[in-house]
């Protein structure tokens, strides 16, 4: 026999729409099976009334053949051969209708009984559990689950009340109890249907087999053994369907008990809050959450939704959905944790061109750092090789691992263990950033062991503005209030590029750009480390005098560096958007101090290295005048008379939209 098609029982709590899919496959198969189980009674009862109306019809036969006797011909009386010709007719027709009696008999206890008693009671009792499991899953149980479940979603996250938590939670817990001991009932009879739905097939047909047997062998040997031998077979595969019915039936009372036996913090959202077990390698996730709309200029709703992945897609599948629609391309996209209108555990999808996407809420802490892990894991494409979920695992160990150059590994492996996945940008950065290939004494003489890192040198625009409504603004870069440019009329070079900032270190020397590439790789696995996912956009102005960070809001200046001060710059060999330079400070204790800052740029890094060259080529050579015209003649102007770089034609390199999109415009 071949396998059985079931529901699994272990889905019922979550009821995904993918369950729901299946399970209206299996109402559908019995709304089907009820059909034709109300066409097959029709016709077996046809043909009940039909050997019935045959033993009538014997009867009266047998009757008709003895009143021959009886009747008054004007012509051959006596006729004693005919007569007793049809009284051993009438008996033979006797004998047939005690037969034809009895075969009713036998079809109405064996063929027709049996399959009313599989429409009246299994049928029936499907549809009274579908009805119950349309009312917890639909009604009025789904109704309570969604005001507790709203209710849980908007406690605070800041100002937190365990008892009211405890109570919602509990609210939550005992709906989804409600809905799941109604859809595990389903379940279960909707399974065993599969199996009474084959026997109530053959068991009324196997009445009717015995019934004409019997018949037939009273009457004349008209079945062969051969007859005898198959409706065995079929006696005896009825038999073992129904010992395979109550082993399953067995095992599904065990299996139900089992699930209704857990503890209640399967039901509670976020029982775990402490030492939530979360899975960093996933490369595909599903579940429900909260997605934000915005109804208004200031309003927004919260819609319950259910989400999954399908390769570098996020599909959303509203409840009675046939399938899932597109709601977000993620690859090269970036995510992150966010605080949105006092929820908790709301995340962000930013596009590769830098536009805010939609925000989510989850359930738990949990839920929100694997569906954060899984969209960087996603994000950075691991889903097109050929084994995924190894390359995830290898590629978050590597991230932890280049958190400290070789010498100190051993030392911090402790602390690596609690690592968490990069952003998209990061994760890139720290897949594509080689293991050292030089010793570690020669790291050191790069960057001291233990160097400090500074992720947040760069203040975002709001934070700038609230810091200086009250009073002067206290500047460690140096960069004027007013935003204003005063060497920018008199530069001839002037191009602006959109970065963001990742971080920077003090370095030992600026004799090589290893010490770049070192700050790099450090960088980005301690921002892996340390669950940091926020960066400051800026747009990188490059003139012959200096470099300038620009806020892309307020137009203020963020830090100025001298260009004359800028000793190493490059890019990465391998990561194109990742550019770094090196900058030389005077101290009054006599050394100067030597700083690396590290960005992600939306064009590649090699552009802005080559402006930066550029600068400082026409920062030497504007002493010659002859110098300077070869030079303004190899480099394309503009129309006020500044440098051209690469065109928009040649950034096919990256293929990403937003990086033709002024990355290369004049500040």
């Amino acid at each position: 026999m071949p396998a059985v098609d079931k529901l699994l029982l272990e889905e019922a709590l979550q009821d995904s729409p993918q369950t729901r899919s299946l399970l209206s496959v299996f109402e559908e198969d019995a709304g089907t099976l009820t059909d034709h189980t109300n066409q097959l009674l029709q016709a077996m009862q046809r043909v009940y009334g039909a050997q019935n109306e045959m033993c009538l019809a014997t009867q009266q036969l047998s009757k008709q053949l003895l009143a021959y006797e009886k009747q008054n011909f004007a012509l051959g009386k006596g006729d004693e051969e005919v007569i007793s010709t049809l009284h051993y007719f009438s008996k033979v027709v006797d004998e047939l209708n005690v037969l034809h009696t009895e075969l009713a008999k036998q079809l109405a206890d064996t063929m027709v009984l049996p399959i009313i008693q599989f429409r009246e009671k299994d049928l029936t009792e499907i549809s009274t559990l579908k009805d119950l499991f349309g009312l917890a899953s639909n009604g009025v149980c789904i109704l309570e689950h969604d005001l507790a479940m709203a209710k849980y979603s908007r406690l605070p996250k800041k100002k937190e009340n365990e008892k009211v938590k405890t109570e919602v939670g509990k609210e939550v817990a005992a709906a989804r109890r409600k809905q799941h001991l109604s859809s595990l009932q389903y379940y279960c009879a909707l399974n065993a249907l599969q199996y009474r739905k084959r026997m109530a097939m053959m068991e009324p047909m196997i009445g009717f087999a015995h019934g004409q047997i019997n018949y037939f062998k009273k009457g004349a040997e008209m079945f062969s053994k051969s007859m005898d031998n198959f409706l065995s077979s079929v006696v005896d595969m009825v038999q073992s369907i129904q010992v395979e019915l109550e082993a399953e039936a067995e095992k599904m009372r065990v299996s139900q008990q089992e699930l209704l036996s857990v503890d209640e913090a399967v039901y509670t959202p976020d029982s775990d809050v402490a030492a939530p077990q979360i899975n960093r390698n996933l490369i595909q996730k599903a579940g429900y959450l909260n997605l934000r709309n915005k109804t208004g200029l200031v309003t927004t709703t919260w819609e319950r939704l259910y989400f999954f992945t399908q390769g570098g897609n996020l599909m959303c599948q509203p409840r009675g959905a046939v399938a899932g629609g597109l709601i977000q391309d993620l690859d090269n996209c970036s995510v992150m944790a966010v605080d949105c209108e006092d929820r908790r555990y709301c995340f962000q999808i930013t596009t590769p061109n830098g536009k805010s996407g939609i925000i989510l809420q989850a359930e738990s802490r949990k839920e929100n750092d694997e569906w954060i892990c899984a969209i960087n894991n996603i994000s950075r494409q691991i889903y097109l090789t050929d084994n995924p979920e190894a390359v995830a695992i290898k590629l978050n160990q590597t991230a932890l691992e280049a958190v400290t150059p070789i010498t100190s590994l051993g030392k911090k492996q402790e602390s690596s263990c609690s690592s968490q996945n990069l952003t998209n940008s990061e994760m890139e950065g720290a897949k594509l950033v080689p293991k050292a290939t030089v010793s570690a004494t020669d790291m050191e003489e790069l960057i001291a062991p233990g160097t400090p890192i500074q992720f947040d040198i760069v203040l975002p625009a709001s934070e700038f503005l609230d810091q200086n409504r009250g009073s002067r603004r206290v500047n460690p870069f140096g960069e004027t209030e007013d935003g204003s440019l005063p060497e920018a009329e008199d530069s001839l070079l002037q191009q602006m590029f959109v970065v963001r900032f990742l971080g920077s270190m003090a370095v030992k020397t600026d004799s090589t750009a290893e010490v770049i590439y070192e700050a790099m790789r450090q960088v980005l696995a301690a921002r892996a480390i340390h669950n940091i996912f926020r960066m400051t956009e800026s747009h990188l102005v490059v003139t012959s005098q200096a470099l300038r960070l620009i806020d892309p809001q307020t137009q203020v200046s963020r830090a100025s560096f001298e260009l004359s001060s800028v000793t190493q710059f490059a890019a990465h060999q391998e990561n194109k958007r990742l550019v770094g330079f090196v900058v030389r400070a005077p101290e009054a204790a006599g050394d100067p101090s030597l700083s690396t800052y590290v960005f992600e740029s939306n064009s590649e890094g090699e552009k802005i290295c080559y402006a930066i060259n550029l600068g400082k080529e026409i920062t030497e050579v504007q002493k010659d005048p002859e110098a300077l015209a070869q030079l303004m003649l190899s480099v394309p102007l503009t129309n006020d008379g500044k440098y051209v770089l690469l065109n928009d034609q040649q950034d096919d390199s990256d293929g990403s939209p937003h990086e033709n999109q002024g990355a290369e415009s004049e500040a």
